[in-house]
């Protein structure tokens, strides 16, 4: 204590010595010390996690006082992992523990908040109409009155308003739109499920009990890999973190594991302990290079033509010089290397790789009978050719074959690899070559752009009397590597240091790494996997994947660990971490998320392809169709734009439409009883006539565009919304910064299939309403924003593919001022919508054209040539040729009775998943018991789903990872396909049936589910592929096996059947923009990478105000130091960015760790944190995504086909970014444009 007071005269305190004077005893109050101790108080501690789209997904105690959240800390306890394997724990990161600041902040969102014209309008209609539905109406039919309230989004503007009011005006809305266009062009965008999936499924059901369009978002992301789908058949399935404590080899490309997996880079550390020796591989110094023990900076952009360099070494070494015994093995009896391939002539007399040898192009047809034409053929080691169990063909139609057991016709065979040695002669088959293609920012080397390599070929004779040639897939595989086979082939290589496609040597020219360590991390690679039988891993960071040519950079990392039999196996395969994409218990959320127990199918819809549309960023394109194909393709055959090609596939039923059709869907059933036909018969007959045309040819007509949008859990506009400026533009009707001319003024290929409008529309939606606890960019543009729960305040799930746990989301506290949760909101907009739809909307029959669906029968589409029914090539077939087109009764008056209850179809139909089916009537009773049931009404007898928790018990009862009897019941089903047992991997966990109080208690193990390729079991940790190695469970691919060889006729054209590098395209974002008058400061065009960042989840944490402190305050863009003297630029500096598609500004980080000719701008950093105008646009300085635009890739539009088949957030067209470049510039004035007439200028330094 202080003796100040001691001091002065009067306020000197006496008190008794003691210790000869040396001491005092002193009577002062204490109290003051109650303040520290009470700081660390608490009433109780609530379990919640994080739902921000996070691998993570922590546990964490949330503190609560007073009713009020305080801070948050770690939970420590995860059930122990086994004796020799570390534990999960601790698992967290800054941001997680700076969540709580978000909750009493400025940022919250507290009211609903409606923009002021728009509400105006609203009240002025309604005191006109006394009909809700007319008010709309009223509004939208004055054309006037709809762009003064749409030019003004994102100009501020909002008042308070309260849920009575708007969840009429949205109800209102909806109906409208639905009765005058249909309930497709209400459509809903939210991302991610797992990170709170009940959250995610109040939407999606609402909107699917509409017949509403749910959106897709992995694909929008492009965190989808299409590389997995077409390589495995699934969208995404990789090892759990720690299975990387099993590997004995990491590899970690693009991945920067400490920053953007922090929770799980412990197991990475500690496996080092171990002896494994650790590799990084990034254009840039990251954090991740700290932690190996080598690091590899190949150019961006080119981890194909690396990884295909290092498969080169892995081949010649371990498959042809010295054999292992295992590699070959593996690759017989788990992949498609043996399957034979039909060659077809080419017009200069070689000879180009086909499609694979179906049982049907033989006499008799090996004896199948069902399906033969959708089974490969194989060479076994006698001689004979067979049709080997496992290959699509044996999936649908029969049981009891669909497995890899070395069987054909009954009979134990063994496969060959090579048909070297049993070959009747020797031919020159082409291969296309892409490397030569000439990129002022990348490297390339010129060869031929045809490479006709040597291969040995067997001629049989075929049912329908020719004789043709086969050669087998790995012996393509091995020649497209350029391996030299001693058959005189002039383009395969002599050895490393030939520069040949594909050699180090190559791959050190195109790439930049140095060929020896090229040869020396391939040959460590594969020798570790040789020697521990596949224990070598890849973790693969999304980075790699958000290039143009994306799953050529996949495949070519694929390639390196199948050909060292990695995948499937212990500590071994790829490891792809993007978001929080695994919805673990997804075969019970599938039936709450979209209405399934009440109506079937539900609309779905690919992202991509609907804002590549919508937005009208293809009116924008300069890619061409003729850059992509191969030299030894037809251009002829592939003419037009690339929405064509979007459009023929939706046409063909290979991809999804949104809206569906050129009129109202629930009028079809009107016209076709005039006609005296089913709706569905009347529409194949208008298809085919032309009186019905897809909505996709006419996207500027007025009628077939999006009318209303939801977006929740998500921060569309200021996240992921690549070509944001197109969206402001076309979908909103504001201000936009693009820079770019369209092809109406421009010399760029007008589209064939799409009707041309000189003028597009703008602010095609009507109303956009955004649900969030926070004030996002997507926020700043809506119409309506409504307030939701934050993770602390509302009962939901969350999983994850880092680890096997399922978490809780808890209310520790009420929702704070008038917030709601998810399910409550929608729930309530349900409600009203039941209420004001009667008069305008009853009983209704909807025509939904479904796609070509993976995983069903319909994937067996067209297994030879592709014939299109608008050319007159074929029939239109619904399922075969065209979409399926389904009808689906609809009870608009029921909507709130069917929301907030479980419907029949679960009784009737079952439940199920990834084409594995079983009855649910037990666990519908046990719901029944548990919710209670609806005592009247439509669901009169139905069990509640009343509440968030009743919702929650729905998936965990329905999940076979969550219920015991489900997971046997669904290995049962699997094991009649396969015709072998598999419930001894859940017949143990038969009686556990996991609750929402249980994982409230501790996070819980979830049970083995065969949706899932992994075990959860206490002897091996989780990965990838492993009951497929293990259980002989078939890959779903067309083969059954991991499918290297892809033989769809738009695969071949494009010259991606076998994988090749592919240089990043030109998409002309620089050069072919308006003149942007200089600045006075010189300008350089870089390459524009938008990695995941430290300081944020996404978008989420970046305006955080502990997160800013940590950081730089605002938006920053790394730059080199060589490209910062070029261009004046000092650390600190305000630069600007800017092409064709926008601009944005923001401050530079000089650094030594990013290399010349690049630039990184770290994602989704918020525009409105410390931002200022553009000089290029006058407008307040954009996001990452301003300078981006959708460009799609036709060979993802494939359908139909086996594995290549569309599924929701599975395959489709993928949102890639990273082969943009921007000009950038230090700026001259910086605009704060904080108040308009008075702009506060500041000059930039000199």
């Amino acid at each position: 204590m202080s003796k100040l007071l001691d001091r002065f005269r009067y306020f000197k305190q006496k008190g008794d010595t003691f210790a000869d004077g040396h001491g005092q005893v002193m009577y002062t109050n204490r109290d003051w010390e109650d303040s520290y101790r009470q700081r660390w108080q608490f009433d109780k501690i609530v379990r919640s996690t994080h739902g921000v789209n996070c691998t993570g997904s922590c546990s964490w105690k949330i503190y609560v006082k007073n009713g009020l959240v305080t801070w948050e800390t770690q939970q420590t306890d995860y059930p122990r992992t086994r004796p020799d394997l570390p534990n999960h724990e601790p698992r967290g990161c800054p941001r997680g523990a700076s969540y709580s600041w978000y909750l009493y902040s400025a940022n919250r969102l507290k009211y609903p908040l409606v923009r002021k014209r728009l509400i105006e309008l609203w009240r002025e209609a309604l005191s006109r109409h006394s009909d809700p539905v007319l008010a709309w109406e009223s509004i939208m039919n004055d054309p006037q009155k709809c762009q003064s309230y749409k030019q003004v989004r994102g100009h501020g503007g909002f008042i308070r308003s309260n849920w009575k009011e708007l969840n009429q005006l949205i109800a209102a809305a909806n109906v409208w739109t639905i009765k005058t266009y249909g309930p497709d062009r209400v459509a809903g965008f939210s991302p991610i499920p797992a990170m709170s999936m009940v959250s995610y499924a109040a939407g999606t059901r609402y909107l699917s009990l509409l017949g509403g369009t749910c959106l897709s978002f992995y694909d929008w992301y492009c965190d989808l890999p299409p590389a997995s789908p077409m390589t495995w058949g699934e969208q995404t399935d990789v090892p759990e973190s720690a299975d990387w404590y099993n590997s004995a080899y990491i590899i970690a490309w693009g991945s920067n594991v400490p920053q953007t997996r922090t929770p799980d880079a412990h197991f990475f550390t500690e496996v080092r302990y171990k002896g494994t020796k650790t590799i990084a591989i990034t254009p840039d110094y990251s954090e991740v290079a700290k932690l190996c023990d080598q690091w590899l900076a190949p150019k961006q952009g080119t981890d194909s033509a690396l990884a295909m360099a290092m498969g080169h070494v892995i081949l010649k070494e371990f498959h042809l010089d010295n054999p292992s015994d295992y590699f070959l093995n593996y690759c017989r009896r788990y992949t498609d290397m043996p399957m034979l391939v039909l060659l077809d002539e080419h017009a200069d007399g070689s000879y180009v790789p086909g499609r694979m040898m179906r049982a049907s192009d033989l006499v008799d047809g090996l004896g199948e009978a069902n399906n033969p034409e959708w089974k490969t053929v194989a060479l076994n080691s006698t001689g004979e050719l067979v049709a080997p169990n496992g290959s699509i063909g044996f999936r649908w139609g029969e049981k009891g074959k669909w497995n890899l057991e070395a069987v054909a016709a009954g009979v134990e065979t063994e496969l060959s690899l090579s048909l070297l040695g049993q070959h009747d002669d020797v031919a020159g088959v082409a291969f296309p070559y892409f490397g030569g293609n000439e990129n002022p920012h990348f490297r390339s080397v010129r060869q031929e752009p045809v490479l006709v390599r040597k291969l040995p070929v067997k001629r049989l004779a075929l049912a329908d009397g020719s004789e043709r040639m086969v050669v087998s897939v790995y012996d393509l595989v091995l020649a497209n590597y350029g391996l030299d086979r001693g058959l005189d082939d002039c383009h395969s290589a002599n050895n490393y240091n030939d520069v040949k496609a594909y050699t180090p040597a190559w791959g050190e020219q195109i790439t930049g790494v140095p060929r020896r360590h090229i040869e020396t991390i391939a040959r460590e690679f594969a020798e570790t996997a040789h020697k521990t039988h596949g224990r070598s891993m890849i973790i693969l960071g999304a980075g790699v994947n958000h290039w143009y040519h994306m799953d050529m950079n996949y495949r070519g990392v694929i390639n390196m660990l199948v050909f060292c039999g990695c995948v499937g196996q212990t500590g071994g395969g790829w490891a792809h971490y993007v978001g929080q994409e695994k919805l673990r218990p997804q075969t019970g959320w599938l039936p709450l998320a979209f209405a399934l127990d009440w109506n079937r199918p539900p609309r779905q819809m690919n992202s991509t392809s609907f804002f590549y549309n919508h937005a009208s960023q293809w009116r924008y394109e300069k890619l061409t169709a003729q850059e992509l194909l191969s030299p030894l393709a037809d251009p002829a055959k592939f003419s037009g734009h690339l929405i064509d090609f979007n459009v023929r596939a939706e046409r063909m039923g290979w991809l999804p439409s949104a809206p569906q059709l050129n009129l109202n869907p629930l009028s079809v059933k009107a016209s076709a009883d005039k006609a005296g036909l089913s709706a569905a018969d009347y529409t194949v007959q208008a298809l085919k006539s032309g009186a019905i045309r897809f909505a996709c040819e006419q996207p500027d007509s007025g009628h077939n565009h999006p009318r209303n949008l939801f977006v929740w859990r998500s921060n569309l506009l200021g996240s992921s919304g690549k070509g944001h400026e197109y969206m402001l533009k076309y979908l909103l009707g504001t201000d936009s910064g693009i820079q770019g001319e369209a092809l109406g003024s421009s010399e760029g290929i007008k589209p064939e299939e799409v009707e041309w409008q000189s003028a597009a529309i703008e602010g095609k939606l009507d109303l956009l309403v955004t649900l969030d606890f926070r004030m996002s960019s997507t926020c700043l543009f809506s119409d309506i924003v409504l307030p939701t729960a934050t993770w602390y305040e509302k009962d939901d799930m969350n999983t994850s593919d880092m680890h096997p746990f399922i978490h809780p989301l808890s209310a520790a506290v009420d929702p704070a001022w008038e917030s709601k949760s998810d399910w409550e909101i929608y729930k309530g907009i349900a409600s009203v919508f039941s209420e004001v739809c009667v008069g305008h909307l009853g009983q209704e029959t909807d025509v939904v054209l479904h796609p070509l669906q993976h995983d069903s029968p319909a994937e067996l589409a067209q297994p030879f040539d592709i014939l299109d029914w608008r050319k007159g090539e074929c029939e239109l077939i619904p399922g075969k040729t065209a979409p399926n087109i389904v009808v689906v009764e609809r009870d608009y008056p029921a909507t709130y009775e069917r929301f907030t209850s479980l419907g029949p179809l679960l009784d009737k139909l079952g439940n199920g998943g990834k084409g594995i089916a079983w009855n649910t009537q037990d666990e519908v009773d046990f719901l029944g018991k548990l919710n209670y049931t609806k005592h009247d009404g439509p669901a009169k007898g139905r069990p509640r789903i009343d509440t968030a928790l009743d919702a929650s018990e729905v998936i965990l009862a329905l999940a076979p990872e969550t219920n015991g009897q489900v997971a046997v019941k669904a290995w049962q089903a699997l094991g009649e396909m396969t015709g072998r047992e598999h419930t001894h991997l859940a017949i143990n966990k038969e009686d556990e049936k996991i609750r929402f109080r249980d994982i409230q208690a501790q996070p819980r193990k979830i049970i083995s589910s065969p949706t899932w390729s992994g075990l959860e079991s206490e002897h091996v940790s989780y990965n990838a592929g492993y009951t497929n190695v293990h259980e002989l469970i078939p890959w779903r691919t067309l083969s059954g096996r991991q499918q290297l060889y892809q033989d769809h006729a738009w695969m071949r054209a494009f010259g991606e059947s076998l994988v090749a590098y592919r240089p990043p395209i030109d998409t002309r974002s620089v050069s072919e923009m308006r003149e942007i008058p200089p600045n006075g400061f010189p300008e350089k065009a870089l390459n524009f990478l938008t990695p995941h960042q430290k300081w944020g989840i996404h978008s989420t944490y970046s305006e955080n105000l502990l997160m800013l402190t940590l950081s730089r305050g605002g938006p920053i863009v790394w730059i080199s130091e060589a490209d910062a003297r070029e261009l004046g630029i000092e650390d600190n500096d305000w630069i600007e960015a800017f092409n064709a598609n926008g601009a944005l500004t923001a401050r530079a980080v000089v650094s030594q760790r990013v290399p010349p000719g690049m630039t990184m701008m770290y994602h989704a950093q918020e525009r409105i944190m410390n931002i200022p105008g553009s000089e290029v646009t006058g407008m307040r300085g954009g996001i990452h995504n301003s300078v981006t635009r959708v460009c799609p890739k036709p060979t993802h539009m494939i359908g139909g086909y086996a594995q290549l088949a569309y599924g929701f957030n599975y395959y489709g067209t993928v949102g890639s970014n990273r082969d943009e470049f921007i000009m950038i510039r230090k700026m001259k004035n910086i605009n704060w444009l904080d108040d308009e007439g008075r702009d506060q200028v500041q000059e930039a330094k000199k």
